[in-house]
């Protein structure tokens, strides 16, 4: 096995990205919810997320899109949320290390407690985001 490197552009997160999606459609749990939404038609999701994480992580624009707005009406729950960060943090731990993957981990992590947060305030009310 190879040494484990920080992330460094946009080859590691395209790595990061197809590792976490690969252990999402194995996924007892996730991998349903994915196949109703993507229609096994990945590539855009995959262009889109490499373009998000390459945005969140360096700055580097082209990431375009409100991506709370693609969850807001999910029913999804905590254990789906818990499940998702399970996954993405293994992700980057079996490939990276470094203050960049510490960066991705803790994103990944605000990320999640913040969709389930509005999700919930959104149940029952009859709103939704816009996408």
């Amino acid at each position: 096995m190879t040494a484990k490197h920080d992330i460094d552009g946009l080859a590691d997160i395209k790595v990061l990205v197809d590792t976490f999606y690969d252990y999402v459609r194995q996924d007892r749990l996730l991998a349903p919810i994915f196949q109703e939404h993507l229609h096994n038609n990945w590539g855009p999701h995959l262009e889109k997320m490499y373009a998000f994480w390459n945005a969140a992580l360096f700055g580097v624009r082209g990431y375009v899109g409100n991506p709370f707005a693609r969850h807001a009406s999910m029913l999804v729950s905590s254990e789906h949320f818990e499940q998702w960060l399970t996954l993405f943090n293994r992700a980057v731990a079996n490939h990276f290390e470094g203050p960049v993957a510490d960066d991705a981990r803790r994103r990944a992590g605000i990320m999640a407690a913040t969709f389930y947060r509005r999700i919930q305030e959104q149940q029952g009310t009859g709103r939704r985001t816009q996408v």
